[in-house]
């Protein structure tokens, strides 16, 4: 049995739907059925009664519940326990951050963050966003860094959590290139012709981003799928050996493009493009979780030295820091 499986079942036990529930898990609804269904099978009884609307929990349903919540909080209780034991817990701050930007943004961040703030010993876990986010609400890390976009928010509740927005990212298409730097592919396609195209899998939130693209573009993409993952640098080295187009964030690809291995494969048009935020996210301290001394230091320099970003909280103030993409 995994733990997700009970966070899915409490969450599902309390919204009373499959849809909303997936949707706070930052899953689709059909994965979160199956991890649904994988715990009632691990368990050897019924948990849902999928006759009724809205959803309800079976009598096996109703007493799974209290201990599934009592297991659960034992776990964060003793995770927390063993964390806090920790010699240089106190002093680490612990990034939860998705895969590409732990390759893209973070380093860069970090080196011009130390030489204002000072020496900050650090963690990264690199996840995918939704578990990115879920290591943050479940007190897994100090910090949670990931993309944004007004059409595929992150869902965190602004009343428990503060946020800042670092930078911007461009996601566009990209292609292998002849020597004179010319794409070999390029938007959007034909019919008789249809491009090959590597696409990122349906619970990657580049994934969503590029939905949006497609869906918005003036023009009907003639795309076939030919290579799926859920990694951008995965997606990125198949571009390299000429197999198709694939949309990457623009600072993945700024070696590659100078050296021209890629070009852009949509002719510059806007239309082919998105633009998100670089945020991050911590839990607001207070009385029974007041986190690290040094988050704290940190989050104060950040919110005093930003350059005309918005800190994402209730108060709406602003702040000032300089950061460079």
């Amino acid at each position: 049995m995994e733990t997700k499986w009970l966070e899915d079942f409490i969450s599902l036990a309390e919204t009373h739907s499959f849809s909303r529930s997936a949707e706070l898990r930052h899953v689709t609804q059909p994965a979160f059925s199956r991890r649904i269904q994988s715990l009632e099978a691990w368990l050897g009884a019924d948990l849902i009664d999928r006759t009724s609307y809205p959803t309800s929990l079976t009598p096996a349903g109703e007493v799974f519940y209290e201990q599934a919540m009592e297991m659960l909080g034992q776990i964060n209780n003793v995770r927390a326990l063993l964390r806090g034991k920790r010699r240089q817990a106190q002093n680490t701050v612990d990034f939860a951050v998705p895969h590409t930007l732990s390759l893209t943004f973070m380093p860069k961040w970090l080196t011009q963050l130390q030489s204002g703030f000072g020496v900050l010993n650090t963690r990264l876990i690199a996840l995918n966003v939704h578990d990115a986010v879920m290591t943050l609400v479940e007190g897994g890390c100090d910090l949670l860094l990931c993309y944004h976009h007004p059409r595929h928010p992150v869902q965190l509740d602004p009343s428990r959590y503060d946020g800042i927005v670092l930078g911007h990212e461009s996601l566009h298409a990209y292609t292998r290139c002849d020597k004179q730097g010319k794409p070999l592919m390029c938007l959007p396609g034909t019919a008789s012709a249809p491009l090959p195209f590597l696409s990122y899998t349906s619970n990657a939130y580049l994934g969503r981003m590029v939905d949006l693209i497609l869906a918005d573009a003036r023009k009907n993409p003639y795309l076939d799928k030919y290579y799926e993952t859920d990694m951008a640098e995965g997606l990125k080295m198949m571009a390299l050996e000429g197999n198709g187009i694939v949309f990457l964030p623009e600072s993945a690809v700024v070696r590659e493009v100078r050296q021209r291995q890629l070009a852009r494969a949509d002719g510059g048009q806007s239309e082919w493009q998105v633009d998100m935020e670089i945020r991050l996210y911590r839990e607001r301290p207070s009385g029974q979780r007041p986190g690290k001394q040094v988050v704290a230091q940190l989050w104060s320099y950040l919110t005093t030295n930003m350059d005309e970003k918005a800190v994402l909280s209730g108060s709406r103030r602003k702040a000032r820091f300089s950061m460079a993409k």
